[in-house]
């Protein structure tokens, strides 16, 4: 069994035996940039084989919130705990300019504990299912955004992580990419996975199974009937 970690403004704390409760488990986050609150109370949980939606105008703190649960920005009050491998796609690639995919693939693999050739031969079996032109050695500034984007998909997957945090995935994807990206979400969810996507597209939203709107209850519009799986 994982052991569960916590997160919180004061410092680590204990948690619960990860069965009873959800893999991620974010409560109360608060942010704060100057006298901005980019966040005030926000709550995000996501079961095992759950996908959720993280929705809300421009300027909420959807991006923040999944930077806070992806352990890459600290909270200034609330709690965070993950009983699970994070994965964290972020809506820019972070990618290096100058490094190839395989470069790409050894190197985030080498984070995850991979040898070099199995983080390889793992990664290109991820590109492929993305449609990504595995081994045309293209360095990465090269490579058109929705391509980049599929590498950068890619590396959120590479450490076999049981929470993915997907910020706008799809941003550049061609019309194909995109519908393959929920076919792979609904992949995800039966594998068991506890998926959470940032999206603008409302459309989409009868793909999930719960929807998280983080817009101020006083300019939010009247929320969309939850769907079941």
């Amino acid at each position: 069994m994982t052991a569960a970690s916590a997160t919180t403004a004061e410092g680590p704390a204990p948690s619960p035996d990860r069965g009873r409760w959800p893999l991620l488990a974010a409560s109360g986050i608060v942010k704060r940039y100057g006298v901005k609150h980019v966040l005030d109370g926000g709550d995000l949980t996501v079961h095992h084989g759950e996908v959720v939606a993280l929705v809300g105008e421009n300027g909420c703190g959807k991006t923040t919130l999944l930077r806070i649960c992806a352990g890459i920005t600290r909270p200034d009050a609330g709690r965070v705990e993950e009983r699970g491998r994070i994965g964290y796609c972020p809506q820019e690639p972070g990618l290096l300019e100058l490094l190839n995919a395989d470069e790409h693939l050894a190197l985030f693999g080498a984070g995850f504990g991979l040898s070099r050739k199995a983080a390889i031969a793992a990664g290109r079996r991820l590109l492929e299912e993305l449609d990504f032109p595995v081994g045309d050695g293209s360095v990465s500034k090269d490579l058109s955004g929705g391509t980049r984007q599929k590498l950068n998909l890619a590396l959120a997957l590479l450490g076999d992580p049981e929470v993915l945090l997907l910020d706008e995935p799809y941003q550049g994807f061609d019309t194909g990419s995109y519908v393959n990206f929920w076919d792979h979400v609904i992949g995800w969810r039966a594998a068991g996975r506890a998926t959470v996507v940032v999206t603008h597209m409302l459309s989409e939203l009868s793909r999930v199974d719960r929807v998280v709107d983080l817009t101020h209850p006083s300019r939010r519009a009247p929320a969309p009937t939850e769907t079941a799986r």
